[in-house]
């Protein structure tokens, strides 16, 4: 982690000196801002691991992971594919899967700092909202263990039975999709969205960093960070967990 010291800013520092109250709202995306890497890939590799996956799933992870990497990853196309492959399975079951898969595997890879910020905002009273594109069985138990209260994300269509269809509830929620969710969450809410935050990695949520007050890019990709030094966004860098002292801060604000 670098940063020139006559410009770096605490990030709690730069929460506490701005407003509190529900009508801010504190929204984080989960894949590479409030986890390091794509949950996903831990379901993957766990149906991978009990040979539950298929040669076509196998692949398809692979080249999901790939694609994420580089920062182009369609995730329409990629959340079909998946729902195409638990086509028929208990949301139920899925859910446990979940739970198991974050305790496994998913816990240790949050980012000490996020963990910090989400409680700094949620001690001055924000409405802390965990958006993301992910699908519900892997943003939630995220969500339930930093007491994130308000969850956007995709859901699995399913049948009467509570079974997958194979298919994703629309509108997938991406891109500009997350933007309008947001919007739609805010004023049923009471949410000020120019006196909000909203820290996220990926180039898809330029659009809804460009609708709040205070946009906190989170190690963002290459055309994220182009904006945001075109726009004077302040950005935020994290280290993986692991490094340094445990559940220590160590992020900037540049």
């Amino acid at each position: 982690m670098t940063a020139d010291p006559a410009t770096a800013v605490d990030p709690l520092a730069d929460i506490a000196a701005g407003p509190s109250g529900p009508q801010v709202g504190a929204f984080f995306d989960l894949d590479g801002t409030l986890v390091d890497g794509f949950t996903a890939t831990a379901h993957a590799g766990d149906r991978i691991r009990r040979r539950q996956a298929r040669i076509g799933e196998v692949t398809g992870v692979i080249e999901a992971a790939m694609r994420y990497k580089i920062g182009r990853v369609n995730f329409g196309k990629l959340l079909e594919r998946a729902a195409g492959y638990l086509r028929g399975e208990s949301l139920a079951d899925l859910d446990a899967v979940g739970d198991r898969l974050f305790a496994e595997r998913v816990r240790s890879r949050l980012f000490p700092v996020m963990r910090e910020i989400v409680l700094a905002h949620q001690q001055l009273g924000h409405t802390v909202v965990l958006s993301s594109s992910a699908l519900t069985i892997h943003a939630e138990p995220v969500a339930r263990y930093l007491e994130i209260g308000h969850v956007l994300c995709n859901h699995f269509e399913l049948d009467e039975q509570g079974l997958l269809t194979g298919r994703i509830a629309r509108p997938v929620i991406w891109g500009k999709q997350k933007a309008a969710a947001v919007e739609r969450f805010s004023a049923t809410a009471g949410v000020d969205l120019q006196r909000s935050y909203f820290y996220a990695d990926g180039n898809e949520d330029i659009a809804l960093m460009s609708l709040v007050g205070r946009p906190r890019p989170v190690n963002p990709r290459r055309e994220l960070a182009a904006v945001a030094a075109q726009r004077g966004w302040p950005v935020l860098r994290v280290s993986t967990p692991g490094k340094g002292p445990a559940g220590g801060l160590r992020g900037v604000l540049k």
